[in-house]
Order: C-alpha cells, then structure tokens, then sequence
C-alpha cells in the first residue's frame, strides 16, 4: 500500500510537442501537457464532457523517450507522482503549479 501513497495514473490526449530542455548537467526534462474527459448526462438528457488538463514532466530516459516517440494529439496513458511548487514569474507575483512527474508512459494511439 505504500506505492500507493502518491500515485497518478492518467489516460488522455497530448495537447503539445515536448518541450525539451538540456541542463549544464545533461540532465533532459521533457514537458508536456495531457487532456482527460469526463462524459455525463446532464438533467436534459444532453451528452456533456468536461476536459481537464494536466501538466506532466518527464526526466532523463523518459524525456528523451518522449522526445522521439511522442507528438500533440496521442493517446497516451501515464504512471506518475503529484508535486507542487512555486515560482515568482516577471511581475514579481507569486505562482503555484501542479504537475504529474512521470514514471512510466504508454502510447496507446496516434491522432490521424
């Protein structure tokens, strides 16, 4: 039960490339985001669907994995952990960020 403890698993559509960077350390991350779905019916009968996104981060042999197989618009289904954190952007305001950092990914479909 302890692997369960801070465990994200998600199944959903590329919404970009990857985004790669290289540190002075030849450390690769790869940054993507992921679109999930979520259908119901609302009181009309009507067919809603909510889409959520969600920030993933991939470092070293999962990035460079990322880099050469993955594109906007796959179906992919990624193991991970939730982190937050912050930064303070231009203007000098403090911002908070969510983001999945991926364990493990599958590519399940290609868009086209």
């Amino acid at each position: 039960m302890n692997s369960l403890r801070n465990s994200v698993r998600l199944v959903g559509n590329l919404g970009m490339d990857p985004e790669v960077k290289v540190f002075d350390t030849n450390k690769k991350m790869v940054r993507l985001s992921i679109a999930t779905n979520e259908s119901y019916k609302n009181d009309k009968g009507e067919k809603i669907t909510d889409t959520t996104w969600h920030n993933l981060i991939m470092w070293n042999t999962t990035a460079k994995l990322a880099e050469d197989l993955l594109k906007k618009g796959d179906e992919v289904a990624v193991e991970g952990k939730l982190t937050n954190r912050s930064y303070t952007d231009k203007e000098g305001i403090k911002r908070y960020v969510s983001e999945i950092v991926v364990n493990d990914f599958l590519k399940v479909g290609t868009k086209g």
